[in-house]
């Protein structure tokens, strides 16, 4: 559940508002986990809300063919779709910086209508297993209580939250750099939902402005249920804390990156889809194994453009898996 947009990539080392080409990719996190998730045989439904406009269409096209339930996508007749501008450096390393289409009464994915998800909440919730959900929603009011409300009836149905924190300022107020430290307000709002998870991962940097620490205990043990939690930093080690044990693995190298955009929400995807799969584990080994094949769905995305049209199948990511001398179970 979450945004659907549309990411803006400008050339490398260009800008994406002035320099060209520029590259329109379908993205937002919840988005690409939901299409990484199909891609790799989850049965996953998207909850979101999207323009009644091209990019918007064009979207819900690309989820229909990735196989998705799309009973919980809403149209939004006065609200574009959103437009990213996405900035990436000469090594492909994306940084957000602002928006682009907003008409005057703000973006599709702001506006997520409530009513419309109680009535298509107890279909979709019956055989549902997991919530995957980011942060962004929880800036916009409309979204915030949409979401907030699904938590709470996703928690009453016994359904597990997963949480991408995916911090991302300027979504929170556009004049913020994308370096800025969550507001008391940002922090307030997220710990509401952090607090009623079952899985939680960060990047490190989110682990520092949220938690002031990097240690996935520490992380669990100060918030309320106590989640399994996994902590990436781009090609640097991964670290986790998961069904009580503790471990560190060195992160999954590409064989090239073209851009980075969407490879925390790879790695995100693989991560369910290795939960969903086996919801009980053996041992350490089963977990490095899950957070290795995460890793690895991660890595594969960085070798093509935009964070969907590169997501590998199961066949293709064990594939990849093999060549880095991996688990492919």
């Amino acid at each position: 559940m979450g945004e659907g947009l549309v990411d803006r990539l400008g050339p490398l080392g260009g800008d994406p508002l002035l320099d060209k080409p520029i590259l329109d990719r379908f993205g937002g996190a919840p988005a690409n986990v939901a299409c990484a998730l199909a891609r790799l045989g989850t049965d996953v439904a998207f909850l979101g809300r999207l323009g009644d406009d091209l990019p918007g269409n064009q979207f819900r096209d690309l989820m229909k063919s990735r196989g998705l339930n799309l009973i919980g996508l809403q149209s939004d007749s006065e609200r574009p779709t959103r437009v990213v501008l996405v900035r990436r450096d000469l090594k492909g390393e994306r940084f957000f910086e602002g928006f682009v289409g907003d008409l005057g009464h703000g973006f599709a994915d702001q506006a997520l209508d409530l009513n419309q998800l109680k009535n298509v909440c107890p279909n979709l919730f019956s055989d549902a297993s997991w919530l995957v959900i980011g942060t962004i929603p929880l800036a916009s009011n409309l979204s915030r209580d949409s979401l907030i409300w699904v938590v709470d009836y996703a928690l009453n149905k016994g359904i597990k939250i997963a949480i991408d924190v995916n911090w991302r300022p300027t979504f929170w107020d556009v004049n913020l750099s994308p370096d800025s430290a969550p507001s008391q307000l940002a922090l307030d709002l997220i710990f509401h939902v952090l607090n009623k998870s079952s899985l939680v991962k960060l990047a490190k940097e989110e682990a520092d402005w949220f938690f002031d620490n990097d240690d996935p205990k520490y992380i669990s043990n100060a918030l309320s249920s106590m989640p399994d939690v996994v902590i990436t930093d781009g090609s640097k080690p991964i670290n986790w804390f998961i069904n009580g044990e503790q471990g560190c693995i060195e992160a999954v190298i590409p064989d090239a990156v073209i851009d980075t955009t969407g490879a925390g929400d790879a790695f995100t995807a693989g991560l369910i889809h290795k939960r969903v799969s086996a919801e009980l584990f053996d041992g350490s080994k089963n977990i490095k194994d899950m957070i290795i094949y995460a890793a690895a769905s991660g890595a594969y995305v960085c070798g093509g453009s935009g964070a969907i049209e590169p997501q590998p199948t199961t066949l293709q990511l064990n594939r990849f898996l093999a060549l880095k001398g991996g688990c492919v179970s």
